[in-house]
């Protein structure tokens, strides 16, 4: 090897898979290793997803001093070339790789990490195959359509030491930490109930199919997602959201963010409730499907109650209550009984959750230092679930016994089976 040659955690991997003849030698080096040479060189990043999300994202990490976007990739070439400019003019140069195949930028051996913003559809399928190529991954939410393509992309992120940011990016606020912090160090008394309110789904007509643009590779767009006709407003976020073939809706897409909130303060980030049950309606008609409203109930085994419903019946956000006080937490502020507890500090000794004020530099500091990040994939697959086990007990409109060891129902099949990843259109698999 010639002096001087950046040894990036892909060649690494490679080198010793040759050597040793399988994928176990990376475990037995030291996370360190993979770090990047010295402080100053920035991290390469490739964008997958430069849609409304994307862009936000996009501009996030064109922010950074020591990160360098190289890459971008989109199956819409308007959106494409709208990444690529930012791109450009950020860095007044004119060399900003452009895909529309999110494969051709994992095959790239100088992108250090990728950022998935697509829809959720892809999420699984693209965070496996980063984690597989070598890279560090910071994605969008929620991780998958499934409990199961969920743990896949956990245990793919964990055998090929892959540094992964969920972007719930809630736990790089202020208010948010400060409240799950008074929550922890008992300054409401014991806590006993949690309450969780987010967006409701929607009611749409049944849209037509509409010729494909020639600026979109549609059929890419729909990937492993079933096939259906092309629809302008089928590309808009707030309507692919809420229909099934491509997500379950806002009881996971908007879900998850104070979901992991609430875990994240009852100090249950890595395990699951014990019990849940729930209720809910469906659209009779339409072309968005998922769930309008529910009301879910469960139980955890420190004896943590956790309602979560749409925001008609708790209020958009997340509601710590406890024997002394309850405490009431959103992107607006934080409200609490008796309202001093606000003025409280959390002192040395007590306990202090990990401190970001910037979600997208906090992965950059993890991918140099090989430590988690503040959203990993561990609590963030556990957050991921519970929406998931929302949606199965209201699918299924009884009580539910969760193992959260072996992350399985207890004696239910059926149950069981809808934990299982979604059948896929080929040739797209995990």
């Amino acid at each position: 090897m010639k002096s001087g040659t950046k040894i990036t955690r892909r060649r690494f991997i490679k080198k010793a898979c040759c050597a040793s003849g399988s994928l176990a030698l990376p475990y037995l080096v030291a996370r360190s290793v993979f770090g990047k040479g010295t402080p100053s060189e920035r991290i390469t990043i490739g964008a997958i997803g430069i849609g409304s999300q994307g862009t936000h994202d996009l501009k996030g990490f064109l922010q950074l001093s020591d990160a360098q976007v190289v890459a971008v990739c989109d199956v819409s070439r308007r959106a494409l070339e709208r990444g690529a400019r930012l791109v450009n003019e950020k860095y007044g140069n004119s060399d900003c790789g452009t895909y529309d195949d999110y494969r051709e930028i994992l095959e790239r051996d100088d992108i250090d990490a990728v950022s998935v913003v697509t829809p959720c559809h892809w999420h699984s399928i693209m965070a496996v195959a980063a984690a597989r190529a070598g890279k560090d991954i910071f994605m969008e939410k929620p991780v998958a359509l499934s409990v199961g393509q969920s743990r896949a992309v956990r245990d793919a992120v964990e055998r090929y030491g892959s540094v992964f940011q969920l972007g719930t990016q809630q736990r790089s606020g202020r208010n948010f930490r400060f409240a799950c912090e008074l929550a922890l160090n008992g300054r409401l008394g014991r806590v006993h109930t949690i309450k969780v309110g987010t967006s409701h789904g929607r009611v749409t007509e049944n849209l037509p199919a509409m010729p494909v643009p020639d600026w979109l590779d549609y059929d890419r767009w729909v990937g492993p997602a079933p096939w259906s006709p092309y629809n302008e407003k089928k590309m808009i976020r707030d309507w692919h959201e809420n229909i099934s073939d491509f997500s379950l809706g806002m009881i996971h897409c908007w879900g998850i963010h104070h979901l992991d909130i609430a875990q994240w303060g009852a100090d249950t980030q890595d395990t699951g409730p014990v019990e849940i049950e729930g209720t809910g309606t469906f659209p009779g008609d339409g072309t968005c499907d998922c769930i309008l409203d529910w009301d879910v109930a469960m139980r955890f085994a420190n004896g943590v109650t956790m309602s979560f419903t749409d925001g008609s019946k708790n209020a958009h956000g997340v509601r710590f209550e406890g024997d002394e006080g309850w405490l009431f937490v959103n992107r607006q502020g934080l409200k609490a009984e008796p309202a001093p507890v606000l003025n409280e500090r959390i002192g040395p000794a007590e306990r202090h959750l990990p401190v970001s004020t910037n979600h997208f530099q906090d992965f950059l500091s993890a991918v140099r230092s090989r430590q988690e990040p503040i959203a990993p994939i561990g609590s963030g697959v556990r957050s991921d679930t519970l929406c998931h086990l929302s949606y199965i007990a209201v699918q299924l409109g009884r009580k539910l016994k969760w193992d959260p060891e072996a992350e399985r129902f207890g004696g239910d099949n059926q149950a069981n089976r809808m934990l299982l990843p979604r059948p896929m259109r080929s040739p797209w698999h995990l």
